[in-house]
């Protein structure tokens, strides 16, 4: 699949077919987050996936009951929880460079994930704490983000865009 259709078509999925994801897809996924650039080479994130269904329960408790996302962790076959090591990485100019490292991660998870026809929701909105607790992540890391993974039983629309003249400047700030 051709990248500019991937970034075009992506979209995030919250409804999933009650289908196994291929472990060598679920591979292929990662291996792509792998090779994803990072602040200074450090590659400080890790990645927790659960196919177990009783573990991916467990989550449940640590979205909140409004979060539209929390049946899509509930129904999807796999859930991705994408973490980074802060110790890791480093801070400059206020930046912990760990959050972009993890989110650029993330995002070729996502895309990768939808070239091989699978689909994926970046969750944020999540008790950080719990998850730590029930999933036994060390304290020191941090949970990005987290994401279910699997084949889509829904047609998402198209999601709004702003135009490229509103967001991107030439030369000076308008």
């Amino acid at each position: 699949m051709d990248i500019f259709q991937v970034f075009r078509d992506r979209r995030s999925i919250r409804k999933y077919k009650d289908t196994p994801v291929e472990q060598v897809k679920i591979e292929q996924i990662l291996d792509a987050a792998r090779l994803a650039p990072s602040w200074k080479n450090l590659q400080c994130w890790r990645f927790l996936v659960l196919t177990d269904a009783q573990k991916r329960a467990k989550l449940l408790d640590a979205f909140p009951d409004d979060n539209p996302g929390k049946k899509a962790i509930a129904t999807a076959p796999v859930v991705i929880v994408v973490c980074g090591n802060p110790f890791e990485s480093e801070i400059e100019n206020n930046i912990e460079y760990f959050v972009a490292d993890v989110s650029i991660a993330f995002e070729h998870l996502c895309l990768a994930a939808h070239a091989l026809g699978l689909g994926t929701c970046w969750m944020g909105w999540y008790d950080e704490a719990r998850i730590k607790k029930t999933l036994g992540i060390p304290s020191d890391i941090r949970i990005v983000g987290i994401t279910p993974l699997g084949y889509p039983d829904q047609d998402p629309k198209p999601r709004p865009r702003k135009e490229l003249r509103e967001i991107a400047y030439f030369n000076e700030w308008p």
